[in-house]
């Protein structure tokens, strides 16, 4: 299934996406993104490519994963080179809604929330994120009704409560990770790298260092890792660390001492006013992972 030449159909509203579904036949896949587009998404959107008859994008910056202190205004935002982008890559189906589109009656009164899986880790430090971003993964599902989703391993605690909604509530729909795309410093690929100056991305390398560190000591069990990682970060008092935590894959709370098995190595700083995410599987206590 190779790529289409020609850019992708634009859809604003229900109505369009409905009469734009209805004329695509066989498997779809759908990327959900909140644009300012890069290589890590369209790798997403290979990924579609190869297992799909049709790609839906769906670009949308989502008010209800974002709290009141943190950068909804300023997310960046740039509709017309996310659909350059997609062209390239062979996207059928692009639909951006607004707000008053996926809520037409302002914030929901209900909404998906993500159990224990949202007490931790970024559910802790960003109350109500996880909860806005299982809300809009579900509505998005039922409007664009896809075979399959695809979604990067960078967000692994969103990966991990996105595959426990669709199980838990029978969602049909096949969760497909994509491992994380990284420039060629290592720094894992996000929209808001671009916030940061050049002295700020240099001490960004930090977490992905911090990752490497704990992926070389693997095999000798779970408190070698986090220390490994944590003095990565003690080195570089610049970047503001919030948490290294090694997490079970399925339910992103922190292994037990002495676990032995599949885990996530996964950290999280702060560069400045940017905050930063990243992670790595591993097997703890056995063989190495991969980043």
């Amino acid at each position: 299934m190779g790529a289409v030449t020609e850019g992708p159909r634009l859809v604003r509203d229900r109505v369009e996406l409905a009469a734009a579904l209805g004329t695509l036949t066989g498997r779809r896949a759908v990327v959900m993104t909140m644009g300012a587009l890069h290589e890590g998404h369209l790798a997403l959107v290979r990924a579609a490519r190869a297992r799909a008859d049709h790609v839906v994008v769906t670009i949308f910056v989502n008010p209800l994963q974002f709290g009141p202190s943190e950068d909804l205004a300023r997310y960046p935002r740039d509709l017309e080179s996310d659909l350059a982008l997609l062209a390239t890559v062979g996207a059928d189906l692009v639909f951006a809604p607004t707000p008053a589109v996926v809520y037409p009656d302002g914030d929901p009164m209900v909404r998906v929330v993500g159990g224990p899986i949202e007490t931790v880790l970024e559910g802790a430090t960003r109350p109500g994120h996880l909860s806005g971003v299982l809300t809009v993964v579900l509505k998005l599902a039922h409007l664009v009704s896809p075979d399959l989703a695809f979604f990067g391993q960078k967000d692994a605690q969103q990966l991990i409560a996105i595959r426990r909604m669709v199980r838990d509530l029978d969602v049909r729909v096949e969760v497909v990770a994509v491992p994380t795309v990284r420039d060629a410093d290592g720094l894992a690929l996000s929209s808001r790298n671009a916030y940061l100056t050049a002295e700020q991305r240099e001490q960004a390398l930090t977490l992905s260092k911090a990752l490497r560190a704990g992926l070389a000591v693997a095999s000798r069990g779970g408190d070698a890792v986090r220390a490994a990682a944590r003095a990565v970060f003690e080195g570089v008092p610049a970047v503001d660390l919030d948490y290294v935590a090694l997490i079970d894959p399925a339910s992103a709370q922190e292994v037990e001492r002495g676990y032995r098995g599949d885990a996530i190595l996964a950290v999280a700083a702060r560069v400045g006013p940017n905050r930063l995410i990243d992670n790595t599987p591993l097997v703890v206590g056995g063989g190495g992972g991969t980043s």
